[in-house]
């Protein structure tokens, strides 16, 4: 089921993570981004699109994430962007014959049968810089950063009000770095200063997983996610309450411990 959010933004939460599904109405049909998660609940989007008479006409996916690039015949062939090294990231993936097996190993096992893998990650990549959606319909601007994962992107419905974070500011989630990056928590607070910079213009924030958010929750969310950051950056215990005794995910506190042990062994003391 979509729900209406701001005008002609709807939002679709799958039972998985809190995943969000998130159209936006242009002027011939919808830009229709992260579709998820399970093939009856992309039918069911799909189906509620045709009632409202809006056909997709664009996809977008914020990154290469195997949740964030899923896709639905039902949705028709619209072209569906990513940024260019989100593009690049997913056909470096599809290209390799065990591809399949690899995304395999990371589904939640509740859901595995369940996810469909056919027309997973089929993206065009816009050019390196694109700074806006290429669509008929509201102006959309791209914020590319590597906070979450190389070529993520958030994308800011301007006339609307709408921040669509993809893997960032959630509220069950603390942040997940690019331990592949050479500097993931810098990467991260800078992602954090792009989005500041926005918030007088956002009335409403699209997290990729969890609760949408207004003006004034978007600045909590910015200013949790830099207290976790600094705290690991420190080698301190973060008081957050996404991976504390009360973290909305039990499974939370062991990712948190696993990449601050990760970021440890990258230190140089750790090297020495």
């Amino acid at each position: 089921m979509l729900t209406e959010v701001a005008d002609g933004v709807f939002v679709h939460e799958s039972e998985f993570l809190q995943s969000n599904t998130v159209a936006v109405r242009g002027d011939d049909g919808v830009l229709l981004v992260d579709p998820g998660i399970t093939r009856d609940e992309l039918a069911g989007i799909a189906e509620d699109l045709r009632e409202r008479g809006l056909p997709v006409v664009a996809g977008f996916s914020t990154h290469p994430d195997w949740d964030h690039v899923l896709w639905h015949p039902g949705f028709g062939e619209a072209p569906r962007y990513g940024t260019a090294h989100g593009a690049a990231a997913m056909d470096d993936l599809l290209s390799q014959p065990d591809w399949a097996a690899q995304i395999a190993e990371g589904l939640p096992p509740e859901h595995a049968d369940e996810i469909p893998m056919e027309l997973l990650g089929l993206l065009t990549g816009l050019a390196d810089g694109t700074e806006r959606v290429p669509w008929d319909g509201p102006e959309i601007r791209i914020i590319e950063h590597r906070g979450h994962s190389a070529g993520h992107a958030a994308l800011l419905v301007e006339s609307r009000g709408v921040l669509v974070a993809g893997d960032m500011l959630s509220d069950i989630l603390m942040p997940f770095l690019d331990l592949e990056a050479p500097d993931p928590i810098d990467d991260y607070l800078d992602a954090l200063s792009r989005f500041e910079a926005v918030t007088d213009e956002v009335d409403a924030v699209v997290p990729g997983h969890g609760s949408i958010g207004g003006r004034d929750e978007l600045r909590r969310r910015i200013e949790q996610d830099r207290a976790y950051l600094h705290a690991v950056r420190d080698g301190r215990s973060p008081d957050d309450s996404r991976v504390g005794p009360s973290a909305p995910l039990d499974w939370l506190a062991d990712v948190d411990a696993w990449q601050r042990q990760r970021l440890a062994d990258r230190s140089p003391r750790a090297r020495s």
